[in-house]
């Protein structure tokens, strides 16, 4: 599979994986930003990229400053038709501001094979052994 990469700002980082072995390709930042408490951003990456057809990017948290600082990322799902700058949602649910430095990792995305599910609207569906069954019905134990 290949991942096509252009960048948008000459200073832009290309995506990477950091180990070999890794599943998540590192962003990195391409502005320099603070995220206040509880508020939500759109962190420009410099990049745009082109991944194949039946497959979707998406956008998960790093683990150190998710973990430490409570920066989360937030709907993350790119398409194989988007080819337009990969912008990533942040919010700080932490207590403090949080700075982020041009180049600074944000996020990582990883690929996934998709496929495309042909919708059938009916009348009823298949009775199953969950049913309606939703939060917690299967208990904690």
């Amino acid at each position: 599979m290949e991942i096509k990469i252009k960048k948008l700002n000459p200073e832009a980082k290309i995506p990477q994986f950091a180990l070999k072995g890794d599943v998540g390709m590192d962003l990195y930042s391409a502005e320099e930003v603070v995220i206040r408490p509880g508020e939500r951003i759109s962190c420009k990456t410099g990049i745009a990229m082109k991944i194949p057809d039946g497959y979707a990017a998406l956008i998960w948290d790093k683990s150190g400053p998710s973990h430490k600082f409570g920066i989360k990322t937030l709907g993350g799902v790119f398409d194989s038709n988007y080819t337009g700058e990969y912008m990533i949602g942040l919010v700080n649910l932490g207590k403090e501001d949080y700075k982020i430095e041009k180049g600074q990792k944000i996020a990582q995305v990883l690929f996934q094979k998709i496929e495309i599910p042909e919708i059938l609207e009916v009348d009823e569906l298949e009775k199953t052994n969950r049913g309606t069954g939703a939060f917690g019905s299967t208990g904690l134990h």
